[in-house]
């Protein structure tokens, strides 16, 4: 006896949650969908926003973390010959983290961001998070394996432009709702006509198993033809919402780097010190008699609670001179010993800042206030010369 056709259902709807929803992955994963979305949405939106990201004289910028990943990444040597690209490899990035974030969260394309998420995620481990310690403190490597249920998951048919594409183009040409729904196998047992004391005739009397179950197997008939309709429907309106979406990843871009150039203007002019800060002095080879080390400039370009950037010549790390006071000057290799980004000096918490992933130092002493970090920054040692000059010991 052939296990009976179901007959047609009204519109599921696809706000209310059925029973049991928690069973579903379109529910299940919907808080994970939610951050992952958000984050890298703002992720992306946070760099376009930040002048000082795309300023290569800027410690934080996108080419002082990419020369810092040449010296920390295991893949370094690689990296190495795309160091004249950093700028292009920041907008790309910028640009992919916005474009995998609003997929994510209106659910359009979700397996497709949910992939590129993984690759993003793991390339910013092996290049930036990769010597983390413990390894699960640096967030890459977590984020990578928070998009592998995403990838295996279906594309949700709740709450995603996914699931309203599909369930529309379905509608247009009269197929079957495409929304799947929970129910207990008890429930399966009473409705099917095959069922009789434990077995199923459908399986010559077998043993009634959800597994390879003829009726949770049985779908209504559809032709190739409505199939075929149905398909290139839904990939036209998919391409259409794309198109929408990538004007609408441009136009996010564009109003952060716009917001991101009003702030800067105005913190440049209202508070000097950060103009100092963000000052890069470039070494000299000459020394002052009396005076032994190489000259970073006059002492009086950096006022007190300031700092400057610079170049330690025996290495090529950036180098970081604080004035914590009139006459005294603190200096430190300007690595982040957690994963090797080149931290900067924040004069309103009188802290170094990593920009990566947060490690906090003393400004006095370079040790740590806060982690990941486990290690103080290399000191230097700066000393102000008779001639007025600062220099590097």
């Amino acid at each position: 006896m052939p296990a009976p056709k179901p007959t047609s259902t009204p519109f599921i709807d696809t706000v209310s949650p059925p029973p049991r929803a928690a069973s579903l992955s379109d529910w299940a994963l919907l808080p994970l969908r939610l951050f992952l979305g958000v984050t890298f949405l703002y992720a992306g939106i946070q760099k376009f926003s930040n002048p000082h990201f795309f300023d290569a004289k800027d410690p934080s910028s996108i080419q002082a973390q990419f020369q810092g990943s040449v010296r920390v990444s295991p893949i370094g040597s690689l990296l190495a010959h795309f160091s004249g690209a950093a700028l292009t490899i920041g907008i790309i990035i910028a640009v992919a983290e916005i474009a995998i974030g609003l997929g994510t969260l209106v659910g359009l394309l979700s397996r497709v961001a949910a992939i590129g998420g993984a690759i993003l995620s793991f390339t910013l481990f092996l290049t930036v998070s990769f010597h983390s310690t413990p390894y699960f403190t640096g967030a890459d490597i977590v984020f990578f394996f928070a998009w592998m249920p995403m990838i295996v998951a279906a594309p949700s048919m709740r709450l995603s432009l996914d699931g309203y594409i599909k369930r529309r183009a379905t509608r247009e040409f009269g197929a079957p709702d495409p929304s799947v729904v929970a129910v207990t196998f008890a429930q399966v047992q009473s409705v099917c006509g095959a069922y009789k004391k434990g077995a199923c005739s459908a399986r010559g009397d077998g043993k009634c198993v959800p597994h390879g179950c003829p009726f949770l197997d049985d779908v209504p008939n559809v032709t190739e033809e409505v199939g075929a309709r149905v398909d290139r429907r839904t990939a036209l309106l998919t391409a259409t919402s794309a198109g929408i979406a990538a004007g609408t990843s441009i136009l996010l871009a564009g109003a952060a780097v716009g917001a991101g150039q009003v702030a800067k203007n105005n913190a440049q002019g209202g508070t000097t010190h950060l103009t100092v800060g963000s000052t890069t002095t470039t070494p000299g080879a000459t020394t002052t008699p009396g005076t032994s080390g190489l000259s970073l400039g006059p002492a009086s370009s950096i006022k007190v609670n300031s700092s400057a950037t610079f170049t330690i010549p025996s290495s090529g790390d950036p180098g970081l001179v604080i004035r914590t006071a009139e006459n005294t000057f603190v200096g430190y290799d300007a690595t982040c010993t957690h994963a090797g980004c080149p931290v900067n000096y924040s004069p309103g918490q009188n802290r170094i800042m990593c920009p990566c992933h947060g490690s906090q130092f003393d400004a006095a002493t370079g040790q740590v206030l806060q982690g990941p970090a486990t290690t103080g920054l290399t000191v230097l040692n700066i000393v102000e010369g008779a001639n007025g000059d600062l220099y590097l010991q």
